[in-house]
């Protein structure tokens, strides 16, 4: 993968910032490190001084895994676009919330079952409830592979089947058939009109948008790995405050450059 800070990446952001492009992120990983406990997950306060200033020139949108309470609550500031339960909460209708919700229900009780009659293999596995999808963290037992081979085929025996996403120690589990990250990027692209995006993750859930391949579309993955289909990465989260002001720079310069045309050239002369 490239950097976004090479010299292509550079080119590529020169043709995507435009006045209204749409400035899309992940949450976890992303706006804010990864950390052992998922309630302890934070955006640092110069990532935030940051994306409040971006705010201010273009819209923002938040694709996360969380719920959309949890997720407004670590934001700090209300962006006009929010989406929770990777890619789910904030797109479906209130009677398709309702079902999805009643089968995760029904999918964490059956797995509470499974776990307490296993405890020593449930140690250090934790179930999140978001509502309409459920995580199974496993980032506190000693063994990874085999806790997610073992979560795997317990999901794999839920009815109905749920669609499975891995990601960093954890494994996602979301009602079948639903909208994915990629999906509600293309439907926030439509209802906001938006001229163009930039979108930015970490994590195997963003590959959802990272496969999309639209000429108005720039995908940043955090982090440089092979495997993955985002366009340009940056190598690690340190790196985030970086490209908000690389994207806050250049809407700042169109800006400067639009007045100074409207003002004509005497007035660019001081005339």
């Amino acid at each position: 993968m490239q950097s976004l800070f090479s010299a292509a990446g550079r080119a590529r952001l020169d043709s995507i910032v435009q006045p209204g492009v749409l400035c899309a992120f992940d949450f976890d990983g992303t706006l804010a490190p990864i950390t052992s406990e998922p309630g302890h997950a934070r955006m640092p306060p110069d990532v935030l001084q940051r994306l409040l200033s971006l705010s201010s020139l273009t819209p923002i949108a938040i694709l996360s895994g969380r719920s959309l309470a949890d997720i407004r609550a670590r934001l700090g500031f209300d962006p006009p676009y929010v989406v929770g339960n990777h890619g789910l909460e904030g797109m479906a209708d209130e009677a398709e919330l309702a079902a999805h919700a009643a089968l995760c229900r029904a999918w964490r009780a059956q797995l509470e079952r499974w776990l307490a009659q296993e405890p020593v293999r449930g140690t250090g596995i934790l179930i999140e409830d978001k509502h309409y999808s459920l995580s199974l963290h496993y980032r506190g037992a000693p063994d990874h592979a085999a806790s997610l081979a073992w979560l795997t085929a317990l999901a794999a025996q839920l009815a109905p089947t749920p669609r499975m996403v891995g990601g960093k120690c954890v494994l996602n589990l979301l009602p079948p058939g639903v909208a994915d990250k990629g999906s509600a990027l293309r439907e926030l692209l439509r209802r906001s009109g938006a001229p163009g995006a930039i979108y930015v993750g970490d994590d195997v859930t963003d590959e959802a948008v990272f496969r999309l391949r639209r000429a108005g579309l720039l995908s940043v993955r955090v982090e440089c790995i092979d495997g993955s289909a985002a366009e340009f990465c940056i190598a690690r989260h340190a790196d985030i405050g970086r490209l908000l002001d690389e994207l806050t720079s250049r809407l700042r310069h169109l800006e400067t450059a639009k007045a100074a045309q409207l003002a004509g050239p005497g007035h660019a002369h001081g005339l």
